[in-house]
């Protein structure tokens, strides 16, 4: 493997809704598109491992067969450079639908309207408008 070969990809584990999920982002995106999805064999059921891309950047994600103590934390989120208003106020709309606001649609000085919520599947989103 060279360094032209490393990549980074966000990868996002569920227990039980990656499916509801990656449809749901790819429906939020222009360019949203599923690029390939295996699922579980056997007794578990979801999605073993998917792929998907989301405003040009690729994402992984999976169903967990194990049960955890742990989920999603804002403490990692995806931010999206949005390119008008338009789409900040239409994704931040369809992400807080369920989920959590953590800081509302605002100017916080350091952007002219900045939104950091939660979805509904607990993962943290960071949109801004430069």
């Amino acid at each position: 493997m060279t360094a032209a070969d490393t990549t980074i990809t966000p990868f996002l584990m569920f227990e039980g809704a990656a499916t509801e999920a990656m449809n749901f982002y790819v429906s939020l995106f222009d360019d949203g598109e599923i690029l390939s999805v295996t699922p579980h064999q056997g007794e578990h059921i979801g999605v073993q491992l998917a792929e998907f891309r989301v405003a040009g950047q690729r994402v992984l994600c999976s169903d967990s067969s194990v049960k955890h103590a742990f989920t999603f934390t804002p403490s990692l989120s995806l931010f999206v450079q949005c390119k008008d208003d338009a789409e900040l106020t239409h994704l931040h709309a369809a992400l807080v639908d369920g989920g959590k606001e953590l800081m509302p649609l605002a100017n916080y000085g350091f952007s002219t309207r900045f939104a950091w919520v939660n979805d509904r599947f607990g993962v943290s989103w960071q949109l801004n408008l430069p």
